[in-house]
């Protein structure tokens, strides 16, 4: 007599929020976005599990940090003066925190 081996997965339902902030700085110096932006990561005690950057040959920069909770991303348009910023986060009280203090940060204006 043979066996019949039947297999269940169960599955939960998880729901996740993804809580995005995204603008425009005046400042377009890679040094400072960098030095500023990690300090204010730190200061808010994200996870910061791995950063990147590259400096375009012509002109530009772009850099990101990979975060425990998400990630935060900087595109520099030298050309245009201006840089974007993207901070996504699955943490809404560190994202709400982390804007407030770059807002407060004298180099870097929130456009």
């Amino acid at each position: 007599m043979g066996f019949i081996l039947t297999m269940s997965t169960m599955y939960k339902h998880t729901e996740a929020n993804i809580y995005s902030r995204k603008f425009w700085t005046v400042c377009t110096e890679p040094e400072e976005l960098r030095n500023t932006f990690e300090r204010v990561l730190k200061e808010v005690d994200f996870t910061i599990v791995l950063f990147n950057e590259h400096h375009f040959t012509a002109q530009g920069y772009t850099c990101f940090w990979l975060l425990g909770e998400s990630h935060l991303a900087i595109h520099t348009f030298p050309e245009s003066g201006k840089s974007y910023v993207e901070l996504s986060s699955c943490n809404k009280i560190k994202r709400d925190l982390f804007i407030l203090k770059i807002a407060a940060q004298t180099n870097i204006s929130i456009a």
